[in-house]
């Protein structure tokens, strides 16, 4: 199958390459040369712009970083819409607000386009390797004929509802997620400072009621875990500036529907305190650092 991929970063590039290793045929394009290159030493066919990946390709691929991006490529005077051919399915694995994907699709829709949201789960580990989690808005019909390229990148994928349904489970997800790494953070700190080990803490309530991922899978104290950001400076996984634009989504969206999410809001705060001390780079999990006594 041809398939175009625009947005070859840190999630798209694994992606991309996860389905040339599956034998198909892809084009790429993205703004930076680097990504490029390594995109082109594992084979990838390189396009001279975002509208080239389009040309002749059966399903396009979108994976970029806001919410003011995919409405400039897709809707834009030079944009997808205008340039693609309708027959091409388009999939925007993008991070968005729920509002403008289903804007975006809308607008697909009145041009004969077919199209879907598929934001993904399972940071970059998951992306190379191949076992993200897709969470899909959009017809049925369409999520059906783009499964067989999604299980080349996921093992999971789950059809969530119409058009933005993908994005919604997506802000809800994320903005759980921030909560429950500053609310893990905190209770390790706690016991830490009652002369606990954390390893032995961590172990205990992965096995109690306060069980949750960010505990038992991305331990944010550093040495309790081996191969997690904590134990790695932080480094890599999901950037603290990432999970402050996520849940802006989440407050942008509750904002818009007169839905009160208090702890949301308390969670926004405290990551963009944590950015502006610095961390924006720095893995999600460094809010266990927000977490010191003075």
């Amino acid at each position: 199958m041809k398939i175009g991929f625009i947005g070859l970063g840190n999630m798209g590039l694994p992606m991309a390459l996860n389905l040339l290793k599956a034998g198909h045929e892809v084009i790429g394009f993205d703004l930076v040369k680097s990504q490029l290159d390594a995109f082109a030493a594992a084979g990838g066919a390189i396009a001279p712009n975002a509208n080239a990946t389009a040309k002749d390709a059966e399903i396009v691929f979108t994976m970029l970083p806001a919410s003011k991006h995919v409405e400039g490529l897709y809707l834009g005077e030079h944009g997808l819409l205008v340039n693609a051919n309708p027959e091409t399915l388009l999939v925007d694995c993008s991070t968005i607000s729920p509002k403008v994907a289903q804007a975006v699709a809308t607008a697909a829709k009145e041009k004969g386009f077919t199209m879907i949201d598929a934001p993904v789960s399972g940071g970059t580990a998951g992306a190379q390797a191949g076992t993200l989690t897709f969470m899909v808005g959009g017809n049925p019909e369409d999520v059906e004929r783009a499964r067989p390229l999604l299980e080349k990148m996921g093992k999971n994928i789950f059809h969530a509802g119409v058009s933005g349904a993908g994005q919604t489970v997506k802000v809800c997800n994320n903005m759980l997620l921030g909560i429950q790494m500053l609310g893990t953070s905190e209770a390790l700190r706690l016991g830490i400072a009652n002369g606990m080990d954390p390893k032995v803490l961590s172990d205990i309530m992965s096995k109690s009621s306060g069980r949750n991922w960010a505990l038992e899978l991305y331990n944010p104290c550093p040495g309790v875990m081996e191969n997690v950001p904590s134990s790695k400076g932080y480094a890599g996984g999901f950037g603290v500036d990432l999970m402050l634009k996520d849940l802006g989504l989440a407050v942008e969206n509750a904002k818009n529907l007169e839905a009160n999410i208090p702890l949301g809001k308390m969670a926004q705060h405290l990551y963009e305190s944590h950015s502006k001390a610095g961390n924006g780079q720095l893995d999600f999990s460094s809010v266990f650092n927000l977490q010191k006594a003075d």
